[in-house]
């Protein structure tokens, strides 16, 4: 066993055991964190595989931007026993027997599936270089026009969120 094959396997048992910490925990926050670990772990296997520009963005977009968000709305909505909805007894029967079922599913495919070898030679594929090419070669009016379209929503993000003013009327007594 070479050293990729034991950071695959750190890196397997640190995702899976993140997740679980997901759904098995009872606080928001927590469970974000462990989303962030899971995230971070997700990115060591995109590095493992030579894509470092999707391990990069992985980081940036969904452990950066997105959890940073999720925990901005998990503040806000201050959620504790007193406010939180009780789960009927249907509704936890549901989730155990769709969890059931996806676990099933789950294990069919691991049974079906054949492994296949790994090629342990360094590819140029998941290289920023190679995209960058294709993106400004091959692709470049859609690209202008998508960033034409992401001004245009920043600018009309700011107008909607922008308050008027009201002047401040003294009353008369």
């Amino acid at each position: 066993m070479d050293i990729y094959d034991m950071l695959f396997w750190i890196l397997s048992a640190i995702a899976v055991s993140c997740a679980l910490g997901v759904i098995l925990s009872r606080n928001p926050v927590t469970s974000v964190m462990f989303l962030i670990l899971t995230f971070f772990a997700i990115s060591g296997h995109y590095i493992l595989m030579n894509a470092q520009f999707l391990a990069i963005v992985n980081i940036i977009v969904y452990a950066g931007a997105i959890m940073v968000l999720f925990l901005f709305v998990i503040m806000l909505m201050n959620l504790n026993a007193d406010v939180e909805p009780q789960k009927g007894q249907l509704v936890q029967l549901a989730g155990v027997i769709s969890g059931g079922v996806l676990f099933l599913v789950v294990l069919a495919a691991i049974k079906t599936a054949a492994p296949q070898p790994i090629e342990k030679t360094s590819t140029d594929i998941g290289l920023i270089t190679n995209l960058g090419k294709v993106l400004f070669t091959k692709y470049v009016l859609p690209f202008e026009i998508s960033s034409v379209l992401f001004l245009s929503a920043m600018i009309g993000a700011v107008v909607i969120g922008k308050k008027e003013e009201i002047p401040n009327i003294q009353r008369g007594e």
